[in-house]
């Protein structure tokens, strides 16, 4: 799901020569800052570990990722995202190149300005909105959750979510943004590429653009051919196996660069419970990413139709789908 930023018009005093002297002043403002406030007032250091009691009964066949054992991310670039109803803080991951093409989120911050918001914090939003009445008794999944806009947008209005993310820098900024949100009791975070086969899987990881971090190499690769790739290994585990018959999942989000039609197999178990106890879909039908991994819309398609969802929209390059009219 590609954010689509506006290209903003550098001023001069955020030339590059002078973009070299600010860069490092203001993380050690922000540091500062933050070092000012924890000594007023020094959370809970479990507090971002504090999963409920029955999160942790119903997950136990697959041990969430431990954001306190986890290495700490550095530099910590975070910020505020513009213009959603119910606010909240991300890390990024992708810096850019520094300091000449530092990412558009810090030139932004530089000026004082929040992050731009990712078109699917928006969604995500909306969505569940509608649903907010039953945020006490189900979950949001998170598939190809990157550093978490999806899962925070989600969080933030009062629901859980489990976020499934494979690639270890986006974890880090993960577990960045449960610290930031305050939301440790909310989020639980699996090391894991979901897909439709328990096991080990081959993942691409796209140096610069985690965001395009892919299982096919060829989808990894589609609209940055000049990028570093790093092939690695990764688990790789059907929601079906992870989500009991007992918990009520409202919504799935889908984003995995090609591999939707996997992740949609592996959770056909969920897909086909009936009525308004399905979950809402919402996964990235990118013709070109899903022929990368041999697949189709089409074949998503059939597929969701034969486990009863026979209502899909576009949306840009996202589907929108319910059993539901």
């Amino acid at each position: 799901m590609a954010n689509a930023w506006k290209r903003e018009k550098q001023s001069q005093i955020f030339s590059n020569r002078n973009l070299l002297l600010i860069f490092p002043i203001s993380l050690f403002l922000i540091f500062f800052f933050f070092l000012s406030s924890s000594r007023n007032s020094i959370p809970n250091p479990n507090f971002i570990n504090q999963f409920s009691t029955q999160t942790l009964s119903i997950f136990t066949s697959f041990n969430p990722y431990d954001c306190l054992k986890s290495p700490q991310s550095y530099p910590v670039i975070a910020n505020v995202v513009e213009g959603v109803r119910y606010p909240f803080l991300y890390s990024i991951a992708d810096l850019g190149s520094l300091p000449d093409k530092p990412h558009k989120n810090i030139v932004r911050m530089m000026k004082g300005k929040p992050f731009r918001k990712p078109d699917i914090s928006v969604t995500i939003q909306e969505v569940l909105e509608k649903m907010k009445s039953k945020n006490d008794d189900g979950y949001v999944v998170d598939v190809g959750a990157n550093v978490g806009v999806a899962t925070f947008a989600a969080s933030a209005m009062g629901f859980r979510v489990l976020a499934f993310e494979p690639v270890f820098e986006n974890l880090q900024r993960i577990c960045d943004g449960i610290f930031f949100n305050r939301v440790g009791d909310k989020v639980t975070v699996f090391e894991a590429a979901a897909s439709d086969r328990h096991g080990n899987i081959t993942f691409h990881k796209l140096v610069g653009r985690l965001d395009n971090s892919a299982v096919s190499a060829a989808g990894a690769k589609l609209a940055f051919k000049s990028n570093e790739e790093i092939e690695l290994q990764v688990r790789s585990i059907p929601l079906n196996e992870v989500i009991p018959d007992s918990v009520r999942v409202h919504l799935i989000k889908i984003d995995v660069q090609g591999w939707e039609y996997h992740v949609l197999k592996g959770a056909s178990k969920i897909l086909s419970r009936k009525g308004g106890e399905a979950p809402y879909l919402i996964y990235e039908e990118d013709e070109r990413l899903l022929q990368a991994s041999n697949s189709s819309a089409k074949e998503i398609r059939d597929f969701l139709s034969s486990m009863g969802y026979k209502h899909c929209s576009q949306h840009g390059t996202d589907a929108h789908c319910t059993k539901e009219g």
